[in-house]
């Protein structure tokens, strides 16, 4: 006789066709990585032969096939009456005595285990569930803070019931699974208190891009239904997968998500009844949820999991709040990245003309979008969606799923990455924007729009239909060429989707957009933060920065990770890192700029570059910059950066740079630290040999060097036409600087866009024997095949 009911202790990855996916994966961790410190809960699962006889028993078997005999499999224009008549059978029923006396001795035996006074959650496990081809996440119901044998009796039969959802009858349609092969077992797990604490999801890669060498954490305060169900927007955490494994520094970017709910135990007349969620307060929404160590312990538990699987990993963790211990509460394998041949082909979208923006969140997918918005308040106004319109909702949950496919795309005002909209639209493969926070506001029913996803991690709605460009690569056969081809980088967003495309790594990150766009307060500010004027500026960095007392430490944590996330996205390529080149004005612009910035005539040959780093007006700023570089390079441990310093007009300036460079603990040489000097300026190129001698390495910045060539303004739209890299004076000075530089010894590439837009200036830098050339994302692939085209009429002995 096959028993009812089975300790999470009696189970394994063996015996989905007993306990579906959920419960084998809940028992495999509990017998097997316990040891390993991954927590997890106690409990039991009822298994699927209770089910069978559960319907054998009461005879439902025969009434239920009939019932879903009479499904339009067509349409699905009956679905709603059909699954509510399934439902009602279920729900009518009384369980038999011998499943009843199996469900009470378990939940006694447990709670004898976990001490009295424990609730429990209540999970449904189709036998057919979170298996590697097919996820039913979110197809059947959970019941969570269940106290009491009638609670829990109750709940096992909603479990049951919920096979016949809507939602889970058009799934299995879909999907090829039989409805009467497909039984539910019930999971019944101690609660842990989260709902005093926090909790969320954890992807064991990026699951947005696949990019598998991190481990993606999000949270929100409470218990963790609000981010599955996409309720909040949030916390997000990113960690670099051989930074765990080292014991370094792992987190390598971090996103403060609004937490606007907060799902508590409720309190009924008879005790504990269910869940209530709660407006967060301010002070609960303006700072994390989860301490650094918190945040590299469920990565390492994620890592744990992900090796014993030997699977990309989706995971439910919870935090105690009264102990402060963090749990597993569920483990299922990721279904959307897992299945595709790695980077086999790509499709990359560009957007050459931008509209009027009407909204903006979390993108999703990579691509674009366009057709008539479609406003929906709710799943019952199904039918005002056409085919191939934009779906714009406040939120999505699992009834949404027959709307979904029919949109064209899907924008969310609510929800962040791991939500119920964002998992949905990767597995169908829509291009979606989540967390909008005003979409349903901003765009108009009935509006053409354009959605955007392949600006970077951020998603636009512009209004009206924009073309769009889509090249689809076929990287099976891409030959890479002798001339490393690199990127220019400044958007850490984009660093995971474009570490898939052909590349060396990245020649040129910018650090300009980082503090321009993430940090935006002058280095110098927070540096002498107790020189700050009052005003609006001191006002505004005071809200930035409240959760960090140091303020310094805002502008280095933020510089190191947005750094870190594009070394981890190219590791162990070479990602070379140029320190700032703001120039006054453009400084004067962050905030509390003004107030450390000199007035100049013309700022492009002014106070910039290497001459900042080592002036006191701005060498406490640089010292701030240096030390992300240090943290970046030793306690993340990611050595293949490289630093480089611009616009140093003298071999004696750049001296200065390296002592200043030194102070602050990042020492030419040490730790394998090499520094590069940008070739920009002419002298550069007349005194290559000397500046060879104390850098590592020469980068040509093809659009200074012409400015300063040919003595012109380059935003000058008067002289514009004089300005071209393909000048004869100019083009001497770079082939003087790639042969100085091949007699010393050391590397040079070019950074600029004249090798992608001519095919013969790609020739002539392989002719002269460049090491590198770094394009602009956009114009990447256009320059690898000038690249391959100027190699390939090279003599052989070349």
């Amino acid at each position: 006789m096959l028993k009812y009911t089975l300790d999470f202790r009696e189970i394994d990855n063996s015996m989905i066709a007993q306990v579906g996916g959920k419960n084998a994966s809940l028992g495999e961790m509990f017998r097997h990585l316990q040891s390993a410190g991954i927590r997890v809960p106690d409990g039991f699962a009822l298994t699927s032969a209770a089910y069978w006889d559960f319907l054998n028993g009461t005879g439902l078997k025969s009434d239920l096939e009939a019932i879903l005999g009479r499904l339009d499999r067509k349409t699905f224009v009956n679905l709603g009456e059909v699954g509510k008549s399934a439902r009602a059978l279920v729900l009518g029923a009384s369980l038999p005595d011998g499943i009843r006396a199996a469900i009470v001795s378990a939940y006694r035996s447990l709670l004898a285990r976990a001490g009295a006074g424990t609730s429990v959650a209540v999970r449904s496990s189709a036998t057919a569930e979170d298996l590697p081809s097919a996820s039913f996440a979110g197809q059947l119901e959970s019941f969570l803070n269940v106290d009491g044998e009638e609670s829990l009796l109750a709940a096992c039969r909603k479990c049951y019931a919920s096979l016949f959802t809507d939602r889970a009858i058009e799934y299995r349609e879909l999907n090829g699974f039989r409805h009467m092969e497909t039984a539910v077992s019930v999971g019944v797990q101690i609660m842990v208190r989260s709902d005093l604490a926090c909790s969320g999801v954890a992807f064991s890669l990026d699951p947005d891009t696949g990019f598998r060498n991190v481990v993606v954490v999000t949270g929100c305060w409470g218990l963790g239904e609000n981010v599955v169900q996409g309720q909040v927007t949030p916390d997000q955490f990113t960690l670099f997968k051989p930074a765990l494994r080292a014991g370094h520094r792992a987190i390598v970017g971090r996103v403060l998500g609004a937490k606007e709910w907060t799902m508590r135990y409720a309190s009924g007349d008879s005790g504990r009844a269910g869940t209530v969620n709660l407006e967060s307060p301010a002070e609960m929404r303006e700072r994390f949820i989860l301490s650094d160590a918190e945040v590299g312990e469920i990565g390492r538990m994620v890592l744990g999991i992900e090796s014993h699987y030997g699977r990309p990993m989706d995971v439910e963790w919870a935090k105690d709040g009264l102990t402060g211990a963090l749990h597993i509460v569920q483990a299922r394998p990721e279904t959307v990245h897992a299945s595709q041949a790695a980077g086999a082909r790509l499709r990359r979208f560009e957007l050459p003309k931008k509209g009027t923006l009407l909204a903006k969140g979390v993108g999703l997918g990579g691509g674009i979008a366009a057709g008539r918005a479609r406003i929906l308040h709710s799943p019952a106004e199904a039918d005002k969606l056409l085919d191939g319109e934009v779906l714009v909702t406040d939120i999505t949950t699992p009834d949404w799923d027959p709307i979904m496919k029919r949109a064209a795309a899907i924008v969310t005002d609510k929800g962040g990455r791991t939500s119920h909209a964002a998992i949905v639209a990767r597995e169908l493969g829509l291009t979606a924007i989540v967390g909008t926070g005003n979409a349903t506001a901003t765009v108009s029913d009935g509006q053409d729009v354009t959605v955007s996803c392949a600006e970077g991690e951020t998603g636009y709605v512009y209004a009206g239909r924009l073309p769009w460009k889509e090249i689809e690569i076929d990287l099976t056969a891409f030959r890479m060429p002798r001339t490393k081809p690199m990127f220019i980088l400044g958007d850490p967003d984009r660093a995971f989707r474009l570490s898939f495309l052909p590349n060396e790594g990245v020649g040129l990150m910018r650090l300009e957009f980082v503090i321009a766009d993430a940090i935006r307060i002058h280095p110098v500010a927070l540096a002498k933060w107790d020189e700050v004027k009052p005003g609006p500026d001191r006002d505004e960095i005071e809200r930035l920065t409240r959760s960090y007392p140091d303020k310094r430490e805002y502008f280095i944590s933020k510089l190191s990770e947005s750094v870190a996330t594009i070394a981890a996205a190219f590791h162990p390529k070479d990602v070379i890192v140029r320190m700032s080149d703001f120039k006054s004005n453009e400084y004067a612009d962050l905030l509390g700029g003004r107030q450390f910035e000199p007035q100049e005539e013309n700022p492009m040959i002014g106070f910039r570059g290497a001459s900042r780093y080592y002036h006191s007006l701005y060498r406490d700023g640089f010292r701030l910059e240096c030390l992300a570089m240090k943290r970046v390079r030793e306690e993340m441990g990611f050595s293949n950066v490289k630093l480089m310093i611009p616009f140093c007009r003298t071999v004696e300036e750049g001296e200065r740079v390296l002592e200043t460079m030194a102070e602050a603990g990042l020492k030419r040489g040490e730790n394998g630290l090499e520094v590069y000097v940008m070739v920009e300026i002419p002298s550069n190129v007349l005194l290559a040999e000397e500046f060879a001698k104390i850098f590592d390495g020469f980068s040509i910045g093809s659009n200074d060097l012409t400015q300063l060539t040919l003595g012109l303004d380059r935003d000058s739209v008067l002289v514009s036409p004089l300005f071209t890299e393909k000048n004869p004076a100019v083009k001497e000075l770079i082939a003087r600087a790639i042969k100085t530089a091949k007699a010393c010894g050391i590397k040079i590439g070019l950074c600029g866009q004249a090798p992608s837009d001519y095919p013969e200036y790609a020739r002539f830098l392989v002719e002269q024997g460049i090491d590198s050339i770094s394009f602009n994302p956009d114009a990447l692939w256009k320059g690898v095949e000038n690249i391959l085209a100027a190699e390939a009429g090279l003599p052989a002995e070349h």
